[in-house]
């Protein structure tokens, strides 16, 4: 037996050692056919553009007017850019709270999309510009001569150093107050312009079975926050509120937060379970009398059913009005697209943003994303009668930005108010809340 084995034994080791031996005789074939493929690269590379290029964009435009406003962008896009496959990835929810969390995990994978959609202010340049995750623009601005169409109070919020990191695409309106005109005309009230005024007409429009305003999800709460210190504070304490000026702990923002709170008692119950387009079709369906949310409800309310908005008559279905204490004053803020640092594909990204600056691409964008043009030269004429009125107010009105659209604060300072709101809506204590909103502030904000 023992025999066997030794046998069987050097007859493995005479097939190995053969293998071996046979190996280099293999490598030359596999080298002649190398220079078979060399010769076919040339071609490879030529069909590469037409054949596999492609531009991820993310954003979390899903529905209503931000969708048909995204796609007729798109439009213009594909039209210019025909050889370039648009892959559109938006995530839809809680006004990009939902889409930011997934860019989040992308961006510390290292896998960002090419561009995506953020806020002109603080949430660019304290987040992505902080983080070292976008590239700045300045060629690109000067090749497509951007800064002679864009408002110089607009610039310096997409920039640090000298550097511009991001192509705006609109200016939006965050302090409007839609209201139904069939609810206060059976109310018999009037629009309110105080807050004093407001409650009272709560009265008979509670009174008729009706909500008195319409709230939906956490957000939404933050964007009626930040419109009731505004209205309360006045702009320049408001901004003070982002550069440290204003106390927070201050007896004038616990009067703020006081008539918030106010505010909070006349809203649906059901509000946490609600989109910001559940909470406005409220409003438009003559359940509710009031709701204070940015114009791209103008867009949800105005733009094409077939496109899943609600086809209304601008002054008819609905109307529209400053927020009580806000009258005069232009709370803003801005999408814009940005360039990703490590893009990977980096010149179909700006074949992308260059449509997002250009006329024609604003202005297939925002007639139908109820916004008006980043650009000042934008035709006035393809605009419905609100945002027309918008236009005049963004160039009259004191303009400042919106805490919950990313234009006051970075992000961490925005996470540690909404923790501290979250908290607040479930016991509705001021003084617990403006404790945290110091905190907040001093951790995170301007008081460090």
């Amino acid at each position: 037996m023992s025999k066997r084995l030794i046998l069987l034994a050097l007859l493995i080791s005479v097939l190995f050692v053969a293998c071996i031996q046979a190996a280099p005789t293999e490598a030359p074939a596999e080298e002649t056919e190398a220079p078979v493929e060399e010769t076919e690269a040339p071609a490879e590379e030529t069909e590469a553009p037409a054949a596999g290029d492609q531009v991820e964009v993310f954003s979390w435009w899903t529905g209503g007017g931000e969708a048909a406003g995204l796609d007729a962008m798109i439009e213009v896009f594909n039209a210019g850019n025909p050889d370039i496959e648009f892959i559109n990835s938006a995530v839809a929810g809680g006004a990009g709270t939902n889409a930011r969390a997934v860019l989040a995990s992308r961006l510390a994978a290292s896998d960002p999309p090419d561009s995506w959609q953020a806020h002109a202010g603080q949430e660019i340049i304290g987040t992505y510009v902080a983080g070292s995750q976008i590239e700045a623009l300045n060629d690109l601005y000067e090749a497509e001569g951007w800064l002679g169409v864009l408002p110089d109070t607009l610039i310096p919020l997409i920039s640090q150093d000298g550097n511009i990191y991001s192509v705006p695409v609109n200016i939006h309106r965050a302090n409007v107050m839609w209201y139904s005109p069939t609810v206060i005309a059976d109310a018999g009230v009037e629009v309110p312009t105080t807050w004093d005024e407001f409650f009272m007409a709560c009265e008979p429009i509670e009174a008729a079975g009706k909500i008195c305003l319409s709230m939906g999800e956490q957000w939404t709460a933050m964007h009626l926050m930040e419109v009731v210190l505004l209205g309360e504070l006045g702009p320049d304490a408001y901004n003070g509120l982002w550069d440290g000026t204003t106390d927070w702990g201050s007896a004038e923002v616990t009067a703020a937060l006081e008539t918030f709170n106010q505010v909070l008692e006349h809203v649906n119950s059901d509000a946490s379970t609600l989109t910001w387009q559940d909470a406005a079709q409220l409003v438009a369906n003559n359940d509710a009398a009031f709701n204070i949310m940015g114009d791209w409800v103008d867009g949800y309310f105005s733009g094409d059913t077939a496109g899943g908005n609600l086809g209304l008559v601008p002054g008819e279905g609905y109307g529209w009005a400053p927020p009580p204490g806000t009258d005069g004053v232009f709370q803003f803020l801005s999408d814009s697209f940005v360039l990703a640092n490590g893009a990977p594909h980096p010149d179909a990204a700006m074949a992308w943003l260059k449509i997002c600056g250009s006329k024609e691409g604003q202005e297939a964008f925002n007639p139908v994303k109820g916004s008006i043009c980043a650009r000042t030269d934008c035709d006035a004429e393809l605009f419905n009668v609100y945002l027309k009125s918008a236009m005049e107010d963004w160039a009259s009105d004191t303009v400042v930005g919106s805490l919950t659209h990313g234009v006051t604060a970075n992000d961490s300072f925005k996470d540690e108010i909404n923790t501290a709101l979250g908290l607040f809506l479930g016991d509705l204590d001021v003084a617990a809340f403006q404790e945290a909103l110091v905190a907040a502030c001093s951790s995170a904000g301007p008081c460090q």
